[in-house]
């Protein structure tokens, strides 16, 4: 399908079960999102158009969230994705390599027109989209039981390193569990890990290891912790502008004595930090945002919701880490007195004012004037 050239740019494909959005369904190229009838997969809603990547002082390239375009049975999956696929092989643009991901083919010739190509080519229309409903965009920690009786367990890996420190000696601590371990190790789109197919009688085994060489941090950590996010970032990434992996843990030091200050420890804030714009941490999907500007300093963004349904907007350029934590404070102070029973903070931001609901593509293009 790919033919002589490939595709004009990366395509990402994903599956999300609400209601749980553990992958960010709505920032892929292609998204499904699975149907249940009393617990039987009857179909998915098809996502298109997602992507993260964008540039400072570029208005033609933004961050966008996928439209929901219709339902599809089971068997005609791979049929839609196979004309998805070749709609942007044969469309896509191969001039301007900013604009050739299948977000731009889409605002550049309409949803309509594409919706229209994607059936011509499947084979048939598709169905109106069923109702769905996410919580939230994140992992979720701990122990799960799956449908054979093993179990599997979701350990927090700050920002994706996984590193012997003095506190926690996690890469001993995975070696140890590895040893004895025959299922897998899966690595989720958070940046954590997942010790998975566990026998009911390694549990206490494995759960002894975790706990001995600190890898139960998800179960000791503040709620922004356990949800926080960064791109590698310098120095490893050549595009990156600021720190992000290794500033995290730094970053997120700062923050937790101002959320304890408020009592908001608990309070499932979700931050993300990237490098640069091109967004590799999603951090447009963060209710608060880091994006590198310059060594020490970020673009911070706010306001997305808890869920990845909706984009941040941008609140203050080109700061410091003083300057983050000042802008940050007062917010937090009214979110802690004027919030209302199970509102995330993102929401609140809009509820009272402080952000005002922006049509999507505009959020876009105000976020690189």
């Amino acid at each position: 399908m790919y033919g002589p050239t490939y595709l004009p740019r990366k395509f990402k494909i994903a599956f999300a079960l609400p209601p749980i959005n553990d992958v960010d369904v709505l920032a892929n190229d292609l998204g499904f999102i699975g149907v249940l009838d009393n617990d039987e997969l009857i179909g998915f809603n098809v996502t298109v158009g997602g992507g993260m990547g964008a540039s400072h002082g570029d208005p033609e390239t933004y961050p966008r969230l996928a439209d929901v375009i219709g339902f599809i049975t089971p068997g005609q999956l791979f049929a839609t994705a196979e004309a998805v696929l070749t709609t942007q092989r044969d469309f896509g643009n191969r001039v301007v390599r900013k604009r050739a991901r299948l977000k731009y083919t889409i605002d550049d010739r309409g949803l309509d027109w594409f919706i229209a190509e994607v059936q011509r080519r499947a084979g048939f229309a598709f169905a109106p989209a069923h109702p769905f409903h996410f919580d939230h965009n994140g992992d979720r920690f701990g122990w799960t039981e799956g449908e054979d009786g093993r179990w599997h367990l979701t350990l927090q890996i700050e920002a994706g390193r996984v590193v012997d420190r003095q506190q926690a000696r996690q890469l001993t601590g995975l070696r140890e569990i590895a040893r004895i371990h025959h299922g897998e190790f899966r690595l989720t789109p958070n940046q954590n890990l997942i010790v998975a197919g566990i026998p009911p009688e390694q549990r206490p085994r494995i759960e002894a290891l975790v706990r001995a060489h600190g890898l139960d941090g998800y179960a000791r950590g503040s709620a922004v912790r356990r949800q926080a996010l960064a791109c590698v970032a310098l120095p490893t990434c050549s595009l990156a502008m600021a720190e992000a992996e290794r500033y995290l843990p730094d970053f997120l030091d700062q923050l937790e004595p101002l959320l304890a200050k408020f009592q908001l420890q608990d309070a499932p804030i979700s931050l993300r930090i990237s490098g640069c714009p091109n967004g590799c941490s999603r951090p447009y999907l963060g209710e608060i945002a880091l994006i590198g500007k310059a060594p020490g300093r970020y673009n911070m963004h706010l306001g997305a919701d808890f869920r990845g349904q909706r984009l941040n907007q941008l609140v203050r350029e080109n700061i410091t880490e003083p300057e983050i934590l000042s802008t940050l404070e007062p917010l937090l102070a009214r979110y802690a007195d004027e919030r209302r029973e199970q509102e995330r903070f993102g929401d609140f931001l809009l509820r009272v004012g402080v952000l005002h609901p922006q049509e999507p593509k505009r959020i876009a293009l105000e976020l690189q004037s």
